[in-house]
């Protein structure tokens, strides 16, 4: 899918695992760092995003089981500025087919809010691309099937972003590199497309986030974004190729 929002001054942000439960009883405020995260959130989200720019949220968008359950969370992301590019992240138990996602945004009036899911969506000069990922040592049979099927989607969301023009940047929920474990799969798909850039998210502040590459790795640059430690507040993607 191909689509560029009007006007040329717009910005692409991107931030992961909100984990709202604002039609669910798993508030995040008992963990360190996460009080009152949403009002902090929205406030940021306001303070940065203007209603022409785009958000990327990369996963674990709501702790919400069922597609009906996460309408307060979906419709707070709604009702913040901006367009809205979601993955699905590990937690989002709600999350369904296209379909069914489409059409229950069109029956709420979610009109910011689009799905990237086997697609890609052009926002200026980035061509927006990834999913979910899986585990980055993945070791069972079981997961090496997961990871085959995420890479084909990951593979799949590139022939689109080919199809959008423009660079291609790649947003998964799961980081591709972690410690020192590495998932071949996805690194070696990017590098054939020739991505430079990946953003990605599960990883949470603290001693864990250490153990993700800062900078560079084989010639990809890794950004960690989970909500809690960029401080609640979307970065901005930069195209620096």
């Amino acid at each position: 899918m191909s689509w560029t929002p009007p006007g040329c001054d717009m910005a692409l942000f991107v931030i992961a695992d909100l984990h709202l439960s604002l039609g669910a009883d798993k508030p995040m405020d008992v963990f360190p760092g996460w009080n009152d995260y949403v009002g902090r959130l929205a406030e940021n989200w306001r303070a940065v995003v203007g209603q022409e720019d785009t958000v990327v949220v990369a996963g674990d968008i709501s702790w919400a089981m069922k597609l009906e359950e996460a309408r307060q969370d979906l419709a707070f992301l709604d009702s913040l500025p901006g367009t809205k590019l979601l993955l699905k992240g590990n937690h989002d138990f709600w999350w369904s087919t296209r379909r069914k996602i489409e059409t229950f945004f069109s029956e709420n009036h979610f009109a910011s809010l689009r799905l990237i899911f086997n697609s890609a969506e052009r926002v200026g000069e980035i061509a927006v691309c990834g999913t979910r990922g899986w585990l980055y040592n993945a070791s069972s049979e079981e997961d090496k099937k997961i990871v085959a099927r995420e890479n084909g989607r990951l593979a799949a969301s590139l022939d689109s972003a080919k199809q959008c023009g423009g660079t291609p940047v790649v947003f998964l929920h799961y980081p591709p590199v972690y410690d020192d474990a590495a998932a071949e799969p996805f690194l070696n798909t990017m590098a054939s497309y020739g991505v430079r850039d990946c953003y990605f998210g599960h990883i949470h502040g603290g001693p864990a986030a250490r153990k993700v590459p800062a900078g560079e790795y084989r010639g990809i640059r890794m950004h960690l974004v989970s909500a809690d430690h960029v401080k609640f507040i979307p970065q901005l993607v930069r195209n620096d190729t």
